[in-house]
C-alpha cells in the first residue's frame, strides 16, 4: 500500500492551484444577492482546478481507469450545478439539483458495488430517512419528491464510499478513506443547504456549505488517483 507521505509528495503540488482558487473564493466572498458570470467563475474555479488535477495524470490514465473518468465527469456536472445555483433565486435551483443528482450517480458508479457491506447500507438508509423525515414538513410542491430522490441518491453515494473503507478487515487504502470522508462532507454540505433553504436560517451557512463542499470534492478527486500512485510506487521500487 502506498504511504500517505508518498501521496503528499506526489499529489500535493498538483493541488496547489485548487487551494489557491479556494482561497480566492473565500477572500473575495462575493455577495450572493448580486449573481453574475464573474461570481459563477470564482465559485467554479476550484472545481476547474480539480479537472486539471485529474487531467494532469494523463488522458491514458483516465481512459484506462473507470473510477477516474467517472469522477472527472462528476466534477464537470458539479461545476455546471454550481453555476446554476448562483442564480437559484432566479429559478435555477432545480437545475442545480439535477446536475448534482447526476454527479452522485457518477460518483456511486466510480466507487463501485464491491464490497457490498449491507450494514453500512442499512445505517445510511436510516440516516437518509431521518433527514427526509426532518425536512418533509417544510417541503411543498415538487420539492416533496425531488428532495426525496436527491437524498436517496446522495445516501446511496455515501453508502458506496463508506463501504469501501473496511477498517476492521484492514483492507482500506488512503484513497478509499479519502472517498469516505469526502462523501460524508458532501452530505453535510447538502444537508446544510437544505435546512437553510427550506427550514430556517443556519448561522454561517455559506461558510459551512462551501468549506465542506470544496473539501469533499478535493477528497473525492484524490480518491481517483490510487491506481496511478501504485504504478509509480512500483516503478520506483
Amino acid at each position: 500500500m502506498v504511504s500517505p507521505v508518498t501521496v503528499v509528495k506526489s499529489e500535493g503540488p498538483k493541488l496547489v492551484p485548487f487551494f489557491k482558487a479556494t482561497c480566492v473564493y473565500f477572500v473575495l466572498w462575493l455577495p450572493t444577492s448580486s449573481p453574475s458570470w464573474f461570481s459563477a467563475l470564482i465559485k467554479c474555479l476550484p472545481i476547474f482546478c480539480l479537472w486539471v488535477f485529474l487531467l494532469a495524470h494523463g488522458i491514458n490514465f483516465l481512459v484506462a481507469h473507470r473510477s477516474a473518468n467517472r469522477i472527472l465527469a462528476g466534477l464537470i456536472f458539479s461545476a455546471v450545478g454550481d453555476a446554476f445555483l448562483i442564480w437559484q433565486e432566479q429559478g435555477y435551483f432545480v437545475h442545480g439539483l439535477l446536475m448534482f443528482a447526476i454527479t452522485h450517480i457518477l460518483y456511486s458508479s466510480a466507487f463501485g458495488m464491491k464490497p457490498l457491506d449491507l450494514k453500512a447500507g442499512f445505517v445510511m438508509t436510516l440516516v437518509s430517512s431521518f433527514c427526509y423525515t426532518f425536512l418533509y414538513s417544510y417541503l411543498s410542491g415538487p420539492f416533496t419528491y425531488l428532495v426525496a430522490v436527491y437524498i436517496a441518491l446522495i445516501g446511496f453515494m455515501g453508502w458506496r464510499a463508506i463501504a469501501g473503507v473496511q477498517l476492521c478487515n484492514d483492507l482500506w487504502t488512503w484513497t478509499k478513506l479519502s472517498a469516505c470522508i469526502g462523501a460524508v462532507l458532501f452530505m453535510v454540505s447538502d444537508l446544510t443547504i437544505a435546512v437553510n433553504k427550506f427550514c430556517f436560517p443556519v448561522p454561517y451557512s455559506r461558510a459551512i456549505i462551501m468549506a465542506t463542499y470544496y473539501a469533499a470534492q478535493m477528497l473525492i478527486a484524490l480518491s481517483a488517483v490510487e491506481s496511478r500512485d501504485e504504478e509509480d510506487f512500483r516503478k520506483r521500487n
